[in-house]
């Protein structure tokens, strides 16, 4: 879809139904529970390598220090500059996948939604030819909540409305350029910015009851439903267009060339 598209669909963007996006949202969690539950899996083996990186050398370390009677008191700044460029390599890995994974699970809502027989690819966007857009993409959303953080408490709670949209946009426009389809978030989430806020609010709160409900663990299964009603908010300003083969199809394009 073309961007100038995008842009009339939003500035057209009819009224959304809170009821009828939160019904929705239940109906297609029931479809997709078991991906949503697989995603954050995949998420937290991604974090243990990362774990073993930054605790073992500290520990290390401090063992070290502690059985040589001071004589390795030269490695604390050493120590302390390894954590600090480990941590921000951990943060910096785990927002990428995170990015990436979270728009692979908006993709496979979509099959599942509307009933699309295809390869359930949680990693596609984390794949040639997508990986230098999501690392663009994912360094903007961390800039861009970093600074509204700076600013105050409540630019962050704002832009974390069309922040949350950008993943959406890029799940299914990954041919679009960055700067457009920040830009495009941004819009939608003006246009859209109380009916999203107020419905996200609301799946997240219920996800956690739920979740609590079953023993605790039961949240990493709810999780997910949280971020549903931002596909049918998206699905119901811009829509997917006819062409609903290009979900069997672009699995397997390795030939597309991103526009970064």
């Amino acid at each position: 879809m073309l961007f100038a598209e995008i842009q009339q669909k939003i500035r057209n963007a009819k009224q959304l139904d809170f009821g009828h996006l939160l019904n929705d949202s239940i109906e297609l969690f029931k479809k997709v529970w078991l991906q949503g539950l697989i995603m954050l899996l995949i998420m937290f083996a991604a974090i243990i390598p990362f774990v073993f990186i930054i605790y073992i050398p500290l520990l290390v370390f401090g063992v070290a220090n502690s059985t040589s009677s001071g004589a390795f008191d030269g490695l604390a700044p050493i120590a302390v500059i390894f954590v600090v460029i480990a941590y921000l390599l951990f943060i910096f890995v785990m927002m990428v996948i995170s990015f990436g994974l979270k728009a692979g699970l908006f993709r496979i809502m979509r099959q599942k939604d509307q009933d699309v027989i295809g390869k359930e690819d949680y990693f596609f966007f984390l794949k040639k030819p997508y990986l230098s857009k999501t690392i663009n993409l994912s360094l903007a959303f961390f800039g861009i909540s970093l600074l509204a953080t700076m600013l105050c408490v409540f630019p962050i709670i704002y832009v974390m409305v069309p922040l949350n949209l950008l993943i959406v946009m890029y799940a299914f426009n990954p041919e679009i350029s960055s700067s457009n389809l920040i830009k495009a978030s941004f819009d939608l989430g003006n246009k859209k910015w109380l009916i999203t806020f107020g419905i996200t609010l609301v799946a997240g709160i219920l996800a956690q009851m739920v979740g609590m409900l079953m023993c605790g663990v039961g949240i990493f299964v709810t999780a997910s439903f949280a971020a549903i009603p931002l596909y049918f908010i998206y699905k119901e300003v811009i829509g997917f267009g006819e062409d609903v083969d290009e979900l069997k199809q672009i699995g397997n394009n390795e030939n597309f060339d991103a526009t970064i």
